[in-house]
């Protein structure tokens, strides 16, 4: 039997590239805790986003081409995930936050904040670090669609942001009377968006989900300025007036230099019992407004009262239904924004040795 040699083994993962970031695994320094004894190869396939949607596939791919090795005679894969820092400086925050996602339209009734918290939750679901911050000051429905009235005792000084199926989350509903209506100018607008930021202990996150308010008024600029943005998704209707409002809303993203992760079709078509599909606002409006700005189309998420339902109650569609089909548009959804937040941070790192362990 020949004895396998760890030239050998990387040589094999070298040709295992990652789908999305088109790199090898050994470049990416995806390779981690590599140990050989014997006939026995065991290494960890450390991924940038614990949402990776190919990630069967890479472990699949990469102990097939191990296996393949003269003398391997078993091989033993273990997945994790590290979610890369985007390097963006963010300033007022205590901690690190890997990446902060604004969710924009151009207009109010579009389902962005459904968007918003299905996303959140779906990453999540995956073991990511999740924070979801409602900038929506006039409009705050974050704590209805996630089921928490009041924010935990404060600590050390500091707010404690409210929780639900891991995801932590501060809106300023949480600090008014229900119902009240907010009458602010810019400059106290600005004020409590930063304060969210600072005095908030979010902790380590890995994504920050910001749901921004309708339009292309303060509240943007007023988180641009404050929190350095890692890129935006813009949800829309089909239909023609949606889409009017929501180029607005790109037109925004791209004089705040912030990166457009792509457009979400929302609302995009009702699927009766018997499988006739109804184009309640239009069809394809989403997709053309993606090709007509030469920005990614992420994908269409279906009608479905549950949503609704869903909302009212706190209890968000990809836990109340996580099988049903607009709950795994959304988790595709988180998956797509995951994937392109890898892409983008990975652009020009170095990589890093990989740790190589000799057993016997």
């Amino acid at each position: 039997m020949s004895q396998v040699t760890k030239q050998a083994v990387l040589a094999a993962l070298s040709k295992v590239e990652d789908p999305d970031l088109k790199q090898d695994l050994v470049s990416l320094n995806m390779i981690r805790d590599l140990e050989i004894d014997g006939g026995t190869v065991r290494f960890t396939i450390v991924l940038t986003t614990p949402a990776c949607p190919l990630k069967s596939k890479i472990e699949s791919d990469a102990r097939e081409a191990v296996q393949a090795v003269p003398g391997v005679e078993k091989v033993e894969v273990k997945m994790d995930a590290e979610v890369p820092n985007d390097g963006r400086v963010r300033g007022l925050l205590k901690v690190p936050v890997h990446h902060a996602v604004a969710i924009a339209s151009g207009k109010g009734g579009v389902g962005k904040s459904t968007v918003a918290v299905n996303v959140a939750v779906a990453l999540a679901q995956t073991g990511a670090r999740v924070g979801l911050l409602d900038a929506d000051i006039y409009g705050p429905n974050i704590p209805t669609m996630m089921g928490v009235k009041h924010l935990p005792p404060a600590k050390d000084g500091r707010i404690q942001p409210g929780e639900a199926y891991g995801v932590k989350m501060m809106s300023i509903g949480f600090l008014v009377k229900p119902g009240q209506a907010l009458i602010w100018r810019g400059p106290m607008l600005h004020s409590a968006i930063r304060q969210f930021l600072t005095d908030v202990d979010w902790g380590e996150l890995d994504y920050m989900i910001v749901d921004l308010p309708p339009g292309t008024g303060d509240a943007p600029l007023s988180l641009a300025q404050s929190l350095s943005l890692s890129g935006g998704v813009i949800v829309t209707l089909p239909q023609q007036v949606s889409l009017d409002d929501a180029s607005r809303g790109l037109q925004m993203f791209q004089q705040l230099q912030v990166p457009i992760l792509g457009v979400v079709e929302n609302m995009s078509y009702l699927e009766l019992p018997d499988g006739t599909r109804v184009d309640v606002f239009g069809s394809g409006g989403g997709q053309r407004l993606a090709e007509a700005y030469k920005v990614p189309f992420l994908g269409a998420i279906p009608m479905d009262p549950a949503v609704r339902e869903g909302g009212d109650r706190g209890v968000p569609i990809v836990v109340s239904n996580p099988d049903s089909p607009v709950a795994q548009a959304f988790k595709n959804l988180a998956q797509e924004i995951a994937a392109k937040l890898s892409v983008n941070a990975l652009k020009g790192s170095q990589p890093k040795p990989v740790d190589i362990k000799l057993v016997g």
